[in-house]
Parts: C-alpha cells; structure tokens; sequence
C-alpha cells in the first residue's frame, strides 16, 4: 500500500513539521471490536526520539471488552489468567495523515502483532488484510465505497448523556431527502467536516439531507478496500469530534427511533491488481462477477454478525424501511439486500445490510469471503427478484443478535476463511452483548408494566 494521494503526510513532512512547532502531538491509533478509534497521543518531540524508532505498546484487553471498556470473559487472547499482557501498536505510515480540527496533531494507523512480532488476527484490520491477501494471490484487488448515515442533534454528548438520550432536539425538524435548505441549516458544521477530511487525505463527495429528523450523510469517492475502512474509521471519530466543537451530538447508531435507521451500504468491486476490469466484459456481467454474488447471498445470514453487530442493528429490518429483510439481489432495487449498479468498470455490487453501527474492517472481509468462497464454489446465481423484495418468498436476514451469533458461530465458510480463533473471539463478543442486554431493564418494559401489569 502507498499513500493515497499528497495530502496524506510523509515521515520526513512529519519530522519537519514537529521540528517547526506545527505539529506537537501525534495519535496512535487501531480500529478496536467496535469500529472505534483507540490508542494514544503522543507529543511530538517524544514521537521524533523514541516511538518513531520503537513504535508503542497497549493492554490486550483493548480487544477484549464490551462497549463500556468492561472487562468480560471469555476471550482467548486477554484475560486475568493470562495477565492483561501488551499488544504492540505497529503505524502503517501510508495512514499518516493531519487532523487539521484539532489543533498541532497528525494521526497514524496502527497495525496489532504481539510482542513476538507476530500479527493480532482478531485485530479488525488483520481479519481484513488477510481477505485482501487472499485476493492478491489471485490477482485480484478490491476497490470499496461506504455511505455513513448519522442524526444529528442541538444538544452536546455531555447534555444528552444527562437526559438519558431521551427528548432530544434533532437538527432539522422534518424530512429533508435532498432537500437544499434543509441542509443550508447545519452547513457550517457539515462544510466543517467536509473541509477536515479532505485536508485529512478523503476525497469527499458531498453532503446530502436523509429520511429521519435530523439525518445526513456525507459522501466520500471509493478507494481501495483497506484505505477506504481505514477512512471510515478515522471519519466516524472526526465528525463526532467536530460537531462536539459545534456544541451538538452525532449519532451512528443503527435505528436511534421508530424512523428510518442510519445505514452504511457497502459498494464493492474487484478489479485485476493491474486495474483491469474483471467484473464486466463484452457488455455485460462477466461469470466471475456472478459467483462472487452467488456467494455473498449463499453466506449472508451466516456472516450477518460482521454486517449487524449489535443488539440494536437488528432493528432496521423491517418492511419499508428501506433496510432489507429478503436475501435477495436485484439490478438497482433498493429493497434487495444487494443492489447491482453501473456498468463497465463502475459495475459493483450494493450491501444493503449494515447499519452506521458497522466495524468498516469487518463488514468488508465478509463480503470478500463470501464472494470468494462462490468463486471457489463457481455458485450459480439465481434469477434477479423484480418488484418489492419485503413481499418476496426469500431468506431473510436474521431477525435478532442470537440468531446472528449462532449462524456465524456455525459456519464451515468463516471458520475456513477467517480462522477458529476470530469466530470464536467475535462469537465471544455478540456473548457478551447479549447477557449485558438480557439482564438490563428497559424504558420499554417499564411503560408497559409498571402500572398495568
């Protein structure tokens, strides 16, 4: 990999910028279980006489703790009797990048390998690495886009977290699906992070106004599959960072109210690791394309886990929602979960399934697995399905958490494409999500019984 473009910072641009006082910190960061950023900030004349040579540690447990940052059981790779050892944060200096909202600071990204050298494999971009190895042994490569819906709110994190994320005042009071003016109200903080990111290396597209009170996405061009989960990353954390510096809150999460959830549909496409096109050929859909859809559809139940990690990601699926049930395709019908679009070398592949909640890294080897093993399998694709695809006689996708798990926990294809140990680490964490739910109480339960049971 190479650095994306010359916005991205090289190691000697870094080194003089520290020396000239621009830049004073420098962030270490890896893509956790969640999706989230995690690491350190280190200041920048340390980062110049020592981390640059030595690179950086942190605790095992890093990837292995639930949402909270509580320790859980459970885990094979951190756990108290093994003594919450050290992982070594090794920076992949393709990601070296500016944060230019945040003043004097540049970011890296960090690849996990134990202090033996050897790599983290549950480490979200070490189960993507290895799908994209396994694509270049074919020579092939893959090239990925996500679009990352969000609501915002005029209110601040710290505000909302005192009213219980309830009451909450959306930025825009009303459907705003590419409305202009309803966009013009919150440009200054979506004008913000568009600039931020494209001073940070992403080519951004654009914003546009989505479907629920106070819901936008911001668009960003495709790129590699790593270099685009890595931007996702670095963009989830950014926005909430830089609408916090605007006094309000942004949120991910995959169905926040009883409207539309936030989505993060994944466009995908192989091309040959000389750039040529080897989804499309004479006019049409080349067999290969073909298989890999076979193969994302003949595993997507079983590898929903890596596209609705959560308890609440299950709450998109519903008919009309524009989050599908069915798994099914269909040529530009948005009620498939997958979508086929373009032609020629645009033609790619729509995942409708994963929610803003998504781990980018995650989601993205699944999709290359399961197109892999149709190609390995040469999967015959079935007929498109035409019309409204919530009335279609398909598979659904799963319809809970514990559904997902025990599918996913149960599959020949993951176990072979990923390994026993990330099936059974990423088995581990729906676990612990579930028995965390399952001994809560909800608001829900309380409106229903406290009188009236």
């Amino acid at each position: 990999m190479t650095a994306p473009n010359e916005r991205y910072l090289t190691i000697d641009a870094l080194t003089d910028l520290i020396v000239e006082g621009e830049i004073d910190t420098v962030v270490l960061a890896f893509t956790d279980m969640q999706g989230r950023l995690q690491g350190k900030r280190l200041h920048g004349a340390y980062f110049l006489d020592v981390a640059l040579d030595h690179g950086t540690e942190g605790c095992n447990y890093l990837l292995a703790v639930d949402v909270d940052m509580n320790t859980v059981g459970g885990y094979a790779i951190s756990s108290w009797e093994r003594g919450y050892g050290d992982m070594e944060f090794v920076p992949d200096w393709d990601t070296l990048r500016r944060l230019t909202h945040l003043p004097g600071t540049a970011m890296v990204q960090c690849d996990l390998v134990w202090l033996d050298h050897a790599p983290v494999l549950q480490s979200p971009r070490s189960v993507l690495t290895r799908q994209l190895e396994r694509l270049d042994e074919r020579g092939w490569q893959a090239l990925a886009g996500t679009e990352l819906e969000f609501i915002l709110f005029d209110t601040t994190y710290e505000d909302a977290h005192r009213q219980r994320y309830h009451d909450l005042t959306p930025a825009n009071q009303y459907n705003i699906d590419y409305s202009i003016i309803g966009t013009t109200r919150v440009e200054p903080l979506l004008r913000d992070i568009r600039n931020h990111m494209y001073a940070a290396g992403m080519d951004v597209e654009g914003a546009k106004g989505e479907c629920n009170l106070g819901q936008h996405e911001i668009g960003f061009l495709y790129a590699d599959a790593l270099t685009t989960a890595d931007n996702h990353s670095v963009y989830k954390t950014a926005a909430k960072e830089i609408a916090s510096l605007h006094g309000k809150a942004i949120t991910f999460m995959a169905k926040y109210n009883e409207r539309e959830g936030n989505s993060c549909h994944i466009h995908l496409s192989l091309r040959g690791t000389d750039g040529s096109t080897v989804f499309w050929e004479d006019g049409a859909r080349t067999p290969l394309y073909d298989h890999f859809i076979a193969g994302v559809l003949a595993t997507m139940r079983e590898l929903t886990l890596l596209y609705a990690p959560n308890i609440n990601s299950y709450k998109r699926y519903a008919a009309g929602s524009f989050a599908p049930t069915a798994v099914a395709w269909g040529l530009d019908n948005r009620t498939c979960a997958v979508r086929l679009v373009g032609q020629g070398p645009s033609a790619r592949m729509e995942n409708r399934v994963p929610g803003g909640d998504v781990n980018p890294h995650l989601a993205l080897a699944a999709m290359l697995a399961g197109g892999l093993h149709g190609i390995d399998q040469e999967l015959a694709l079935e007929d498109e399905l035409v019309g409204n695809a919530y009335d279609a006689d398909k598979p659904h996708v799963p319809a809970t958490l514990r559904e997902a798990r025990d599918l996913f926990h149960e599959s020949e294809v993951a176990r072979t494409a990923f390994g026993d140990e990330v099936v059974d680490h990423y088995t581990n964490m729906a676990d612990v999500e579930l028995a965390a739910f399952e001994s809560s109480v909800t608001d829900w339960e309380r409106f229903r019984s406290f009188e009236r049971m």
